[in-house]
């Protein structure tokens, strides 16, 4: 079997807000690696830091410490202006809210063309009007719409309207942020196969953010929980489903709604409590439990894990 391409690195990065004496650490130590055309997960309740690692990597959030690479290269940190250019090329976000992610007052061919007009691309307006109707194609959109305003259209159609202005670019690799926790029920699943099917035909790469493991498991190939800016575990898919092993992850996997009523009004609700770690004396550290299954955990917390496992 051929060895699996790393696109994405990003090596122990630190974010971090506010004054340099007294900072907020927002993502503290996070390490992974995305590997060419997969869907990459990342999970974690609101406030725990996925969100402004996406941002990283698309260079909207500086780093305090650390890199992000991609394709080996440096994507981080200061980058000269054609760097820059083509880090905006390759890297591409689809954002959470459709309707605040628009520009009202632009007409959608302009919004999905955008990206177009920057410094170094030099495209006739036939030639942008012809990527603007192909990426409007590819995300169920008529080619016609391109003449309408955003708010003309429902917020299923907005969020496919973002997806098209990403893949206008033909990036490498998109950052999806919560792409449909702003949806109604109804076309969330639309908008996830539509997701699914243009990562196979264009063979993209994706960093998926999500607060509902229900969701990353029907798309993503493995997941990373993460707690108050760090990655507690990361395993495959249905391994983490299967077997999951720091009590946070079992924590979110129990809010996880039961479609029998019987089964939901019977189920147990875990809560994670920090303090259940004794990390006083025995440190947390970085580790793979078993192939493909790592988790941050002290030595004491790894020997009960593997005793799980077997």
């Amino acid at each position: 079997m051929a060895e699996r391409q790393k696109l994405l690195e990003v090596d122990h990065i630190r974010v971090e807000f506010g004054k340099k004496r007294h900072p907020f650490v927002a993502v503290d130590d996070v390490s992974f690696d995305i590997y060419q055309g997969e869907i990459f997960g990342l999970v974690g309740e609101s406030g725990s830091g996925k969100t402004t690692i996406g941002r990283a990597i698309i260079r909207a959030n500086p780093l305090a410490a650390g890199e992000i690479r991609l394709n080996g290269k440096r994507i981080s940190g200061r980058l000269s202006p054609a760097e820059d250019r083509q880090v905006t090329r390759d890297v591409q976000m689809i954002f959470q809210d459709p309707m605040d992610s628009l520009n009202e007052r632009a007409k959608v061919g302009y919004i999905v063309a955008e990206g177009l007009y920057a410094p170094g691309r030099h495209y006739t307006e036939e030639e942008r009007r012809e990527k603007v109707n192909q990426a409007l194609s590819d995300v169920g959109l008529l080619p016609e719409f391109a003449s309408r305003f955003p708010h003309e259209f429902s917020g299923g159609q907005r969020q496919r309207i973002g997806i098209a202005r990403a893949l206008v670019l033909d990036p490498q690799f998109i950052v999806a942020d919560e792409p449909i926790s702003a949806l109604d029920m109804s076309i969330r699943a639309q908008v996830l196969n539509l997701l699914a099917k243009l990562q196979k035909e264009r063979g993209l790469t994706y960093l998926f953010v999500a607060h509902d493991l229900s969701v990353v498991r029907f798309i993503c190939d493995r997941i990373a929980v993460i707690h108050k800016g760090k990655i507690v575990e990361l395993a495959g898919s249905e391994e983490l489903f299967a077997h999951p092993l720091h009590p946070y992850t079992k924590a979110l996997l129990s809010a996880i709604p039961q479609p029998d009523p019987i089964a939901e009004r019977n189920k147990k609700l875990l809560i994670y409590d920090p303090a259940c770690h004794n990390y006083s004396v025995d440190k947390p550290f970085w580790s793979e439990v078993e192939p493909g299954h790592f988790i941050l955990a002290n030595e004491p917390e790894l020997e009960q894990y593997r005793r799980e496992l077997q």
